[in-house]
């Protein structure tokens, strides 16, 4: 009796192997170049990043984003913007990894969950710098070849085309009206 003769079959795969997911709050110093009287406001913007592998069951996310802080110096008489550019590098643990992987092969997707946002920005007391607390939140999927078991059907029953064939009589075609598209408003 060979293999082919028992009820179930393994099938080699490509499909998520790994998932992780991760939030991240960080703290950012930007250094104005005045004394800064007050925060005016603070955004985000030209966030960049990629995805790649750090052994089985972690992967790194690096990236990139600017912060812009408007804010008003000299006893509330001017205002200025501000921009610094900030990197971060987050290592994600694989909170679901699949043991029947085959092969090192993989490829690693990064979908932002949350993009950098500013959660508060405030002038620290002691330097005369600005800081501004930033969230982000990542869910990573590693994709790979796998394992999979399937049953097999023993009766060997395989369906016929016939059997999908719809066929529509002719007076399910009289509801039907041809001007649909003029009766639009």
């Amino acid at each position: 009796m060979s293999f082919l003769d028992h009820e179930y079959r393994e099938i080699i795969t490509r499909a998520v192997i790994g998932k992780g997911r991760k939030f991240v709050q960080d703290t950012n110093t930007i250094t104005p170049t005045h004394k800064p009287s007050s925060i005016l406001g603070c955004w985000i913007i030209n966030h960049l990043y990629n995805a790649k592998r750090k052994g089985d069951g972690l992967v790194e996310v690096s990236g990139s984003y600017d912060v812009n802080v408007w804010y008003s110096y000299n006893d509330n008489t001017k205002t200025e913007v501000v921009t610094e550019r900030v990197v971060y590098a987050d290592v994600i643990k694989l909170s679901v990894k699949d043991k029947q992987t085959l092969g090192d092969k993989a490829e690693v997707f990064a979908k932002v969950l949350q993009q950098p946002n500013c959660l508060e920005c405030t002038i620290a007391s002691h330097d005369h710098k600005i800081v501004a607390e930033v969230e982000r939140e990542f869910l990573v999927e590693v994709i790979g070849d796998t394992k999979v078991t399937v049953k097999v059907d023993p009766s060997g029953i395989v369906a016929d085309d016939e059997d999908w064939d719809i066929e529509l009589r002719d007076d399910e075609f009289e509801s039907l009206d041809p001007d649909f598209l003029s009766n639009e408003k």
